[in-house]
C-alpha cells in the first residue's frame, strides 16, 4: 500500500510539473517522454529533474510528456526544445519516428532494446540519437566475478538471439580478467535446458546476460534450481533474480540512470554534443542473496564488493 501511494504521489507531482511547464511553454528547453508511469520510470524522471535543478536548470524549463501527450502536440511546438530524454523503448521509438531537430537521449533501455529502436525507426547511433544503456560493462561483470569468486576460472554464459552478438566482447572481457568463457547459443525455448546442462558441466559460475529468450519469468526458476543442483552460482543483472535465488546481481537503479542522463542533458544545454557511441552505466549497485551464499559456502558483502569495483575503475 505504501508503495502504491508513493507511485501515486510521484505521478501527481510530475503531472503538476508538466502542467506548470506547459503554462510557461516558451521557456521550455528540456522534454522528457516516459514510456510508462510505473515506479521505475517515475524514479528515473525524478532523479533526472532533481539533478538538472541542482545544476541551475529552472524547473519551468523542463516539461514531462507521456506518449499520448506527444501524439497530440503540434510538431512545430516540439521542435522548439533543445534536448529530449526518452525513458524506455516505447518513448525512444516514438521520438525516433518524429522529425525532431534536437538531440534525443534514451535511458532505461537495454542495448538489445535500443538496437531494435534503431531498426524500427531507421535511425543511426549518433550525437543526435543516443542512449545510456542499462547493461553493465562486460569488463565490470567479469571483474565482479574475480572479486566475489576468486577461485572461479571458467565462466558460463547462455546467449540468445539478442545477446549472441556480444560473444566476442564477452570472451575478450573474460580473457582480460584471467577467466575462460564457455558460451552456448540458445535459438529457441526447446534448446535452453540442454544448453544450460552443457555449460554448467564446464563452468564455475554462470553469468546471466539480459536476453529475453533465455532469462524470463518462465525460465528463471528452472535455471536457478539447475544451477544450485550443479553447485554453480548465478550472477544476474537484476535484484529480482537475487530475491529469486541468484547469488549476486550487478545493476544500475532507475535513479542512477536518470542522474547519468542529466549529465548529458547538461552537456547539450552547454552547447556541447552527445557522444558518438552509446554510453554504459557509470554507477551501479550490487545485491547479494545471503542464504544462497551460505549454500555455496561464500560470504560476499555487497557494500565491500561495490567499493572494490569502484576503486578498480577509479570512481568516487
Amino acid at each position: 500500500m505504501i508503495q502504491r501511494w508513493r507511485v501515486l504521489l510521484i505521478g501527481m507531482a510530475l503531472s503538476l510539473l508538466s502542467w506548470q511547464a506547459q503554462a510557461q511553454a516558451p521557456g521550455v528547453r528540456v522534454g522528457i517522454v516516459s514510456s510508462q508511469s510505473s515506479a521505475p520510470y517515475m524514479d528515473a524522471a525524478q532523479a533526472l529533474i532533481s539533478q538538472l535543478e541542482s545544476q541551475g536548470v529552472p524547473r519551468a524549463s523542463i516539461q514531462m510528456f507521456n506518449l499520448a501527450d506527444l501524439a497530440n502536440i503540434p510538431e512545430a511546438r516540439l521542435t522548439t526544445l533543445k534536448v529530449w530524454v526518452a525513458l524506455g523503448t516505447q518513448a525512444s521509438t516514438a521520438l525516433g519516428k518524429s522529425r525532431l531537430k534536437a538531440p534525443v537521449l534514451s535511458a532505461l533501455v537495454p542495448r538489445s532494446g535500443f538496437e531494435r529502436v534503431l531498426l524500427d525507426t531507421g535511425r543511426k547511433l549518433s550525437p543526435q540519437f543516443n542512449a545510456v544503456y542499462l547493461d553493465q560493462p562486460l569488463n565490470r561483470q567479469m571483474a565482479l566475478i574475480r572479486l566475489a569468486l576468486p577461485k572461479a576460472r571458467r565462466v558460463g554464459a547462455l546467449l540468445g538471439p539478442d545477446s549472441w552478438s556480444t560473444g566476442a566482447d564477452l570472451l575478450a572481457a573474460a580473457s582480460a580478467n584471467g577467466l575462460a568463457l564457455a558460451a552456448a547459443r540458445v535459438d529457441d525455448d526447446s534448446a535452453l535446458y540442454s544448453a544450460l546442462q552443457s555449460v554448467l558441466e564446464v563452468s564455475d559460475v554462470l553469468l546471466a546476460q539480459a536476453d529475453p529468450l533465455v532469462f524470463n519469468s518462465n525460465s528463471i526458476q528452472n535455471i536457478l534450481l539447475t544451477t544450485i543442483r550443479a553447485n554453480v552460482p548465478l550472477i544476474a543483472f537484476s535484484p529480482a533474480y537475487v530475491r529469486a535465488g541468484a547469488l549476486l546481481a550487478l545493476y544500475s537503479t532507475p535513479a542512477q540512470a536518470g542522474t547519468q542522463a542529466a549529465h548529458w542533458v547538461l552537456e547539450v544545454l552547454a552547447m556541447r554534443a552527445l557522444p558518438e557511441q552509446a554510453v554504459e552505466p557509470d554507477d551501479f549497485e550490487i545485491s547479494v542473496n545471503e542464504q544462497v551464499a551460505r549454500v555455496f559456502g561464500l560470504l560476499p558483502d555487497a557494500r565491500s564488493l561495490r567499493l572494490a569495483l569502484k576503486r578498480q575503475e577509479q570512481r568516487p
